[in-house]
């Protein structure tokens, strides 16, 4: 779901295309900026997708081994 971010929340986004391989961190998770939130499967190669802020991870917008596209919102963090 790529609908509107709530107030005060991060989109974070995939950087390339790929298919999401794993999802690292939990729902509800306070993570720090550079953490691993998803793991993307991209050309045989394994890229982390990290956090950009201190935040809260609000929510997925992603499933593993479903492809995200470059510049799709994978998680939403509520910013610390």
């Amino acid at each position: 779901d790529d609908g509107a971010l709530p107030d005060g929340a991060v989109g974070v986004e995939s950087h390339v295309p790929g298919n999401v391989w794993q999802l690292v961190a939990q729902p509800g998770q306070t993570v720090t900026a550079g953490d691993t939130l998803v793991i993307v499967e991209s050309m045989k190669m394994e890229l982390a997708i990290t956090a950009p802020v201190d935040g809260v991870l609000s929510e997925y917008r992603c499933q593993p081994g479903r492809p995200v596209q470059a510049g799709q919102v994978v998680a939403v963090l509520r910013a610390a």
